[in-house]
This record gives structure tokens, sequence and C-alpha cells, in this order.
């Protein structure tokens, strides 16, 4: 199929004498011709990485050629390093298969040049469309099995396992981690078109690193999921690597984005066998969702190291009452006005109730740490010496961070 496409682009590009480069209908490089005159960054990149940046789609969505029936001449952007283009939309029947795109540098391609590229596209919208039936039918496949692994009952699962086997997609049944990359975006808002086309782009870029095999991924509407096989074997990147590989690429194609804020990654605990991935994916999105509510975390976050926010996190809304766990230090997490006796609680009880080391952190001298605690007793009416107290409060603190009723520094 590769080769039919090769051959048409190379003809098209012959019949108008300038490179020409072919795109699927997400905006994919499926093929080009030989490049011999102007390049600017955008067709350079996207021929190195086989797609081109969201910034770049969006632009020449806002264009139309989405929608256009008819070849599109778009200008020139410096902002994005792009030169002007001609565009012509590849359509079968109803459906849209491709692009056709040629960097019209002085802007002397003609409707007749047009017309006479246009010529072999019959062949190409056949090709186009083969090529696009049998890889959608294939991703579909895919992506069905991928989601029944991470939502569906046993059985269901057992089945999803299996036919990635029988049709290779995967290498071979093991140990299996699961990463969540979550976006966050600004104003609560949800992630747009946009966005979710850069989650896709990071999940498909870290599984060619990994090996296409090695690995599945799927896109919700919110969050990204990549499913790494094959447990820790030598010289094939662990679950940590892959994490730290996939936070890099978010942060690329994200840059830019005015609606994304910032992106986290979590790591779930290995299971024995792919079947069992759905508790790897749970872990990983509860530590996702912690490190959203957690900036000082850090973008990349194991389920492992999260300590008693394994606890709090699977907690659900009626559940998370501070209240319920120590209602005199919920009467204070309502008044901002006792912030700095609340950080100095937290980090009395972080550092297990040493004095010394908390003023050293805190940089107080010793009367005056002493005093702010006899204050958090007083008004909390509690008593520091007593060590239930002292975990309810420090479970209550956990709490309010988990819950954003307290963000003070950490």
């Amino acid at each position: 199929m590769q080769g039919e496409l090769q051959r048409i682009v190379d003809a098209v590009a012959a019949r108008v004498g300038r490179p020409a480069l072919i795109e699927d209908r997400r905006q994919r490089v499926v093929v080009y011709s030989e490049h011999d005159g102007p390049m600017d960054e955008v067709r350079r990149m996207s021929i190195l990485r086989r797609q081109t940046t969201p910034e770049v789609i969006a632009w020449f969505r806002d264009m139309g050629v989405l929608t256009a029936r008819e070849p599109v001449r778009t200008p020139a952007y410096g902002d994005l390093d792009l030169l002007p283009r001609v565009c012509v939309p590849i359509w079968h029947d109803e459906l849209l298969l491709g692009f056709v795109w040629f960097i019209d540098v002085d802007e002397t391609m003609t409707d007749a040049d047009i017309a006479t590229a246009t010529s072999a596209f019959a062949d190409l919208s056949l090709a186009l469309y083969r090529e696009n039936l049998l890889g959608e039918l294939a991703s579909q496949r895919e992506t069905e099995a991928t989601r029944t692994l991470l939502v569906e009952s046993r059985q269901a699962r057992e089945h999803a396992a299996r036919a990635l086997l029988e049709e290779g997609r995967v290498a071979g049944d093991g140990p299996t981690t699961a990463l969540v990359a979550q976006l966050v975006a600004r104003d609560g808002a949800q992630p747009d078109e946009v966005a979710r086309i850069a989650l896709e782009q990071a999940l498909v870029t870290t599984r060619r690193w990994l090996g296409v095999r090695e690995s599945l991924h799927l896109v919700w509407h919110d969050h990204g999921v990549l499913l790494t096989l094959g447990g820790r074997v030598a010289g094939r990147p662990g679950p940590e690597a892959a994490a730290g590989h996939l936070d890099e690429a978010l942060r690329h194609a994200t840059r830019g984005l005015a609606t994304i804020d910032r992106t986290v990654t979590g790591i779930g605990e290995h299971r024995p066998r792919l079947l069992d991935a759905v508790q790897s994916y749970q872990e990983a999105a509860q530590a996702a969702r912690v490190a959203v509510q957690l900036p000082a975390l850090g973008r990349v976050v194991s389920w492992s190291n999260l300590g008693i926010y394994r606890v709090l996190s699977r907690l659900d809304g009626p559940q998370l009452d501070i209240a319920g766990v120590h209602p005199g230090l919920e009467r204070l997490l309502r008044d901002d006005s006792y912030q700095v006796l609340l950080e100095t609680l937290e980090a009395y009880l972080d550092l297990a109730g040493n004095a010394h080391a908390t003023a050293e952190r805190l940089r107080l001298h010793r009367t005056t740490l002493y005093y702010r605690l006899q204050r958090v007793e007083q008004l909390a009416q509690t008593d520091l010496k007593d060590g239930n107290e002292r975990l309810c409060l420090h479970l209550a603190m956990k709490l309010g961070r988990l819950t954003g009723h307290f963000r003070g520094a950490e």
C-alpha cells in the first residue's frame, strides 16, 4: 500500500514541478515526494516526526481545511514558521480521507497547476480509502480491546487480552504497568480537541520509543493511558523511564497551548498479566488525581510513593469529611487567618513531633514554635501529647491538602 501511495505522490510532484506531501485526515504524514525546493520548519519536522504540532493543526483547521471541498490557499504565518501553502482535500463520497499539501512560497501555483495535480487524485482517493479502512479497522480493534482491558468484567478482559495476543498487537503476555497522563486545563475547563490531539501525540511518541508491540495506549476525554508490557527486562526501559519520557513528550506537545496549565503522570504498580492491567490503571489514575491536587509532589507521581494519600484518595465525596476526622481542626481550616498556625502544625506532625527539627525547618525560635503549637491546642481543642490526637490531626491535614481546603506552603 505504501508503495502505491509513493508512486502516486511522486507522479503528482512531477506533474506540477514542486514537492508534495500527503497527510491522513488526522493530519499525520502518510507519504511525501523528494523535497528539493523551499521548506519551512513545519514541513521539516512533519517529515521527521510523521506528524505536526497541535498549534499548526489548529491553525490549519481555522483556515477551514476540514470542511473544504475545493483547494484551500493558506497564507504565511511567521509565528509558526509557516510558508504559504496550497491544500487539496481528498474525499471519498462524504468521507474526508486526507490532504495533499504543496508549499507555494511565491504564490505562483495557478489553478491550472492544481487541476494538473488533481488529475491523478482518482487513484489517490482509492488508495487512501483502502489505507484508511485497513488502518482504522486495526486501530479500532486495538482501541476497543484496550478499553475493555480497563473497564469490563474479568471474562471480557480475558477475551480482550487473547484477541490482542492472537492478532499480534502485543509481543506477549506478562508483567504490565499502567501510566496515566492527566491534562490540567486552566480555569477548571475540560481539555479541548487540540489538547487531546497533543495528548495522543505524546502517547504515540512514547509508545514508539518503547516499541509499538511492547505497549498499548488509549485516550479518554481528559486523560490518556499507556500500558507498558514486559516488566523489568534488561535493556528495556522500565515504567519509571517510560513515565519520564511521556512527561517530556507531554511538555513538548502542550507547549504553547493556552488552554492547558500543566500535565501530570501517574504510575501504577505492575501486575503479572495483561488482563490484570485494570488494577494498575486504577492506581495510576488515583496517583495522577493526587498530583493534580498537590503540585508539590511533582509532575510524575508513583502510586507506591503516595504514602497516606493512597488511603485518602480512595475515599469518595461523602467520606472526605475533615470534620469527621478532627472537628477542631476543621474549624481552623475554615479561617484563613490561621494559615501560619496550620503550616507550623503540619511541619511538626510531618517531622514526627520533633520540635528541634521543626524549628530548624521553619527557621523559628523554639519559644515561638511552642507558642504556636499551644495556640493550636487551644483553638482546636486538642492535646498534641496524645498519640491518637496527633494521628487524627495529621490525617485531617493531609485530607485538607487533598480536597483543597488547605493550600499552605509546602
